[in-house]
């Protein structure tokens, strides 16, 4: 893992100067090279570090999926502009290098757990475009998962986002859609893809009630007035995250672990490869003594 930061590092220089808005820097594995998948499932985040709850997230969407489906891939997507963060405390190079100690672990993982071994594969991929729509439009036109050469009447590869309640709330948020700040820009999004999402449980967000509530307002016309149409809560599927009597993670917690020189609390939150390249790295700084 000592070759991965100043690989990465490089690849980020080379991708700010190119054209391009969206480039898949690894493949896990690498070999044998798996075949393009029927579903591709995103799990798009700052990663700031990878932690448990997107763990969770990615093996609970393999578990569901269709068993008899012969080729599974998750791409995960690290945005070098985002349009409401910016990129601290961790680089981008750490970042990239983690998510690959974070792929491999939770391959690693699902093997363990009975899934065929060569049957899911993990991107590690980057983009230009901050905003959730131009992502998903790109992945389509990018043609990067899709058989060489074309096959002819082949199928759209499906995209499944895998997203929390929050990152719903933003999506069916009009401000993020000028200059008309109407949601009708989503159709192509949920005519082709489809979205699972992770309940938040933060009084924020409100109670797993509140977040079904919301949902069903789209379906019952309540934001046809924004664009938003019913049929698009066919294409949202909710499903449970944390379970009752189980810790919060957030990359927040984990940065705060490391501050304050909890090397255990951070091994509980992240898989045991991140935590190592964590602490080893010093990815994130400890708090100053005295």
């Amino acid at each position: 893992m000592s070759t991965l930061l100043p690989t990465f590092r490089l690849a980020l220089q080379t991708f700010a100067s190119s054209p391009s808005n969206l480039q898949i820097l690894r493949t896990i594995p690498a070999s044998p090279s798996p075949p393009p998948p029927k579903t591709l499932y995103i799990l798009d985040s700052s990663f700031n570090p990878p932690h448990l709850a997107h763990f969770r997230i990615a093996a609970s969407a393999f578990d569901s999926s269709d068993s008899s489906t012969p080729s599974k891939r998750l791409l995960l997507l690290l945005a070098t502009q985002n349009a409401d963060k910016e990129h601290k405390p961790a680089a981008l190079g750490h970042r990239l290098a983690m998510m690959t100690i974070f792929a491999e672990d939770l391959l690693k993982s699902l093997s363990k757990g009975g899934k065929e071994e060569g049957s899911i594969a993990v991107d590690i991929g980057i983009t230009k475009l901050p905003y959730f729509i131009d992502k998903c439009a790109a992945i389509t036109s990018s043609g990067i998962h899709k058989p060489n050469p074309p096959q002819t009447g082949e199928a759209p590869i499906e995209q499944v986002h895998l997203i929390g309640y929050d990152t719903l709330i933003r999506l069916l948020d009009t401000k993020y859609y000028p200059p008309h700040h109407t949601l009708a820009p989503l159709q192509g999004l949920f005519q082709h893809h489809r979205l699972r999402v992770t309940y938040r449980q933060a009084d924020n967000f409100g109670s797993r009630e509140e977040q079904d509530a919301y949902l069903r307002s789209l379906k019952e016309g309540k934001m046809e007035d924004k664009g938003g149409r019913r049929e698009w809560a066919d294409k949202i599927a909710m499903v449970a995250g944390k379970q009752a009597g189980d810790q919060a993670i957030s990359s927040t917690r984990v940065r705060k672990a490391v501050e304050e020189g909890d090397e255990g609390l951070v091994g509980e939150l992240c898989t045991e490869g991140v935590a190592r390249y964590i602490l080893e790295e010093g990815v994130y700084p400890k708090e100053e003594e005295g």
